[in-house]
């Protein structure tokens, strides 16, 4: 079997449904996970089956490990490889430092954050049998910089860029790249459970560089960039998709 498949966590909506898309136009078939929207699955499951590509849906919370090994060995036994997985599945509690709970923290590093690690242990393991494959994680602008009500999520995707590093050395020998996007405002409906929403959307389009605001295709078009054969050698990077507004400090 060669039909290349990709993973797409967190593909039922936004950027990961997006990219789902995309890789399905491209000619892979897609994995995609969710945790709660069954529909929105469904519906990304249907278009990319439009495409001519097969989808096969998982539902999975990246946060719990056990659920990941599951849903690993279900792509194993649905298709016995994966040639690309790209981590976008993200959630986070959003709270000033002082009202933040120890739930609050667990919660969003899982999901950020070991999911990372440990959905690219099982990866790798099947990426290697096909002499290797890409992984791209999705981040933001609040893992170098301050953004209000961001503490944990900003921290969590720090953790992500800096296992990106780590990744992109150690699974190197196995022939797996390893990068991440990380994206300014983006209104997707991730951005609706922003309680200052209107003030980042506002901020990004009177002060981004660019002239406009980041969309959903901006942010595709690297991952796409980085998932191709002319990055091979762009490894452990986090490139900044923001028309520039991180620069105005």
């Amino acid at each position: 079997m060669t039909q290349k498949v990709a993973l797409i966590t967190g593909s039922s909506r936004g950027i990961g449904k997006a990219t789902a898309l995309r890789l399905a136009e491209a000619g892979y078939d897609i994995v995609i996970n969710y945790a709660r929207s069954k529909k929105g699955a469904l519906e990304t499951a249907e278009q990319v089956e439009a495409l001519g590509r097969k989808a096969f849906i998982i539902k999975a919370n990246v946060g719990d490990v056990d659920k990941i090994k599951d849903m690993f060995a279900q792509i194993d036994q649905e298709f016995g490889r994966l040639d690309v997985f790209v981590n976008n599945a993200a959630s986070g509690v959003q709270r000033p430092v002082m009202e933040l709970e120890e739930s609050h923290w667990d919660w969003t590093l899982n999901i950020n954050s070991k999911a990372l690690l440990f959905c690219a242990q099982e990866a790798a393991k099947l990426m290697e049998r096909n002499g290797g494959g890409k992984i791209v994680s999705i981040s933001s602008l609040g893992s170098i910089r301050y953004l209000e009500n961001y503490t944990v999520v900003g921290v969590s995707k720090a953790a992500l860029e800096a296992l990106t590093r780590y990744l992109a050395v150690e699974l190197a020998p196995k022939n797996i790249v390893v990068n991440a996007v990380s994206g300014g405002a983006v209104d997707t409906e991730a951005l609706k459970h922003f309680p200052n929403r209107e003030e980042l959307l506002q901020e990004a389009k009177e002060k981004t560089p660019a002239g406009r605001m980041v969309e959903i295709d901006d942010m595709v078009n690297c991952v796409m960039f980085l998932l191709s054969e002319e990055s091979s050698m762009i490894r452990g990077q986090t490139i900044i998709i923001d028309g520039g507004i991180s620069l105005l400090v």
